[in-house]
């Protein structure tokens, strides 16, 4: 499927350039969207999930955090390509880089309207901590993100909900539910699937779960938008 946005550069807090890829809304435009990426890059499967955000009339930014350490990353699934995202995400970018671009992304968007943020995977954790850190976010939702038991005692500063797999492997449904103990204003959704349930060039896609997210996410920032 061919995608309709564009690669632009932007200038971070640190006066580094990243690539971030950006969609025009559709339409009437309802907001700002800024959207995380996986730990894989902007791959083909994420500048889709920005264009199908556009589609419902968000101007959308899809930052490229990794390119400070490899520029222009993009992996595949393969277990080669799984290991360079993983070293990348938990040994060379720091997580407090991440948090400092999305507030950039965001800053940009501010100005025209409301701005939400979604994020998948190791963007759930990003989205995680920008709901808690950043500023000038009107709702966030974050899917499956691994670290965000690891800040659950961060308090969120816009509606927040959580996207999680009952199956996921790597988060236990022990963790997820201390978070939703933490924090009874969070709607924390569980969903019959494993992790990576959104994105359908993976095994654990789960099309029911996917499209049930996408309502409940699209349902949160149309009740706290424009």
């Amino acid at each position: 499927m061919a995608t309709r946005g564009s690669m632009i550069e932007m200038t971070m807090a640190d006066g580094a350039e990243i690539g971030v890829y950006r969609v025009e809304p559709s339409g009437v435009r309802r907001g700002g969207l800024v959207l995380i990426q996986e730990i894989f890059g902007v791959t083909d499967h994420i500048k889709e999930c920005c264009d199908s955000f556009a589609d419902e009339g968000y101007e959308v930014l899809g930052p490229a955090l990794y390119d400070r350490e490899a520029p222009g990353f993009e992996a595949s699934y393969s277990p080669e390509d799984i290991q360079k995202a993983i070293k990348i995400a938990r040994g060379e970018h720091p997580f407090e880089q991440s948090i400092a671009d999305t507030q950039v992304c965001i800053n940009a968007l501010k100005a025209k309207g409301s701005v939400s943020i979604a994020g998948y995977c190791y963007g759930g954790s990003v989205t995680w901590a920008a709901a808690c850190k950043c500023d000038g976010l009107a709702a966030a939702s974050g899917y499956y993100g691994g670290n965000i038991p690891q800040m659950a005692e961060w308090q969120p500063k816009c509606p927040t909900i959580l996207h999680f797999g009952r199956h996921d492997h790597g988060i236990p449904m022990e963790q997820v539910e201390r978070v939703q103990a933490l924090h009874p204003g969070v709607k924390v959704y569980i969903y019959d699937a494993g992790h990576g349930f959104n994105s359908d060039r993976r095994t654990d896609y789960n099309p029911g779960a996917a499209k049930l997210a996408r309502e409940r996410t699209l349902e949160l920032f149309r009740a706290n938008g424009e």
